[in-house]
């Protein structure tokens, strides 16, 4: 027969370790070689059977006391004095065991852990739905009508599931809780689980005489219709919540809600950018070289706009408070801020052309700062 290690060794700590490193320890060697996390492992049910037999003394200060001094011979009847108390089918009580194993694997061992009630009020869940606007009704607000599906308490049990003029009644099986206990024995160790219910499957309650309409359940769909206000300056991707428009609760709890994420279609001229809005408005030569008054668009019409003289290509200008909306912020708007993009005449007659020549050479290198300064420093450069 193997010579029986050192509990300390087992659990991997010293012998100055205090009760919280001791429970520390098992923990995590519980968890490692537990049989159900290790299935047909003969050598993990070895090493599981090892650490809690460990932790069964050290976690006990009287056993631990007795084991600082005597070491295994403490609890060995043929060595003489020992310590009567040994092991036996199954490990006795280790106290929080139960509440241990319940936090590893879930379902409370032994009975230790908290069980939630079947019947507790229960919210409902949210329902996603996404709404496409067009880019002026997200700038200034608008009325949709929506529809969707939704979970609803049946109007004719009102939710119960059992029949009108019957009630539900306590499963017999769990006694109400849902869960029923289950005792497995394994290598002279016993294991105590919960699992749910195969008669109430969980419910806690048994229905004999389930609703007609809602079969049992206590739930129909229904179809809902709404009409949603979309709030002025809101923006693509962003979400209004409904409160308590999603599913109904069980067993009296609130409903869920209904969140709606807006999907804002793009815009034949304009792009947004948080509260402001751009865009590209070309302009002729002449606009450009004499200065002139021009149409802007915005989202609410055209505006007068003056083109200063010797405007060049991809100039930017703002118009203040002509963009969008901002939310929740009364009389507050983005701005607007185009570029104007000097578009070149192409299909000139000869006259036309002629004209353009005239012009050219009518014009000095003051005329064209850009271009002398280009080079100038390419000059410059070669000397």
């Amino acid at each position: 027969m193997a010579e029986k290690r050192d509990y300390y060794e087992v659990l991997g700590i010293d012998k100055s370790a205090d009760e919280n490193t001791i429970k520390k320890a098992y923990w995590s060697l519980a968890k490692k070689y537990h049989p159900d996390k290790n299935p047909g492992d003969k050598e993990a049910e070895e090493k599981f059977k090892e650490v809690n037999e460990a932790y069964g003394v050290l976690s006990d200060a009287d056993k631990k006391a007795k084991y600082d001094q005597f070491g295994h011979a403490a609890f060995d009847p043929s060595a003489g004095g020992g310590y009567g108390g040994g092991f036996g089918g199954g490990f006795g009580d280790f106290g929080d065991l139960g509440d241990i194993f319940g936090s590893i694997f879930g379902n409370g061992f032994g009975g230790g852990g908290r069980r939630r009630n079947p019947n507790a009020p229960e919210r409902g869940d949210d329902i996603g739905l996404r709404v496409s606007v067009t880019f002026e009704e997200a700038a200034f607000g608008a009325k949709k009508d929506i529809s969707y599906t939704r979970v609803a308490k049946c109007d004719e049990c009102d939710g119960s599931g059992a029949q009108k003029g019957t009630s539900a009644e306590t499963c017999s099986t769990c006694h109400g809780s849902g869960q029923r206990v289950v005792v497995q024995r394994m290598g002279g160790m016993s294991f105590q689980s919960t699992q749910t219910c195969d008669t109430c499957r969980g419910t806690g309650r048994v229905i004999k005489n389930p609703c007609s309409k809602c079969r049992g359940s206590g739930t129909i769909r229904e179809n809902k219709k709404l009409t949603v206000t979309i709030p002025a300056g809101i923006d693509d991707g962003e979400r209004i919540a409904l409160r308590g428009m999603g599913c109904d609760g069980k067993n009296g709890g609130p409903a869920g809600d209904l969140i709606i994420t807006i999907s804002v279609r793009r815009h034949s001229v304009f792009e947004r950018d948080g509260y402001n809005i751009y865009c590209e408005v070309p302009i002729t030569v002449a606009e450009a070289t004499l200065g002139a008054e021009i149409d802007i668009p915005t989202l609410e019409g055209n505006i007068k706009f003056n083109i200063p003289e010797g405007t060049q290509n991809d100039t930017t200008f703002t118009v203040r408070g002509k963009g969008i909306p901002v939310m929740r912020a009364q009389n507050r708007k983005g701005d607007l801020i185009f570029n104007v993009k000097v578009e070149i005449p192409k299909g000139l007659t000869e006259k036309q052309k002629n004209a353009m020549k005239a012009f050219a050479d009518s014009c000095g290198e003051s005329n064209y700062s850009k271009r002398s300064g280009f080079f100038k420093r390419i000059f410059d450069k070669k000397n």
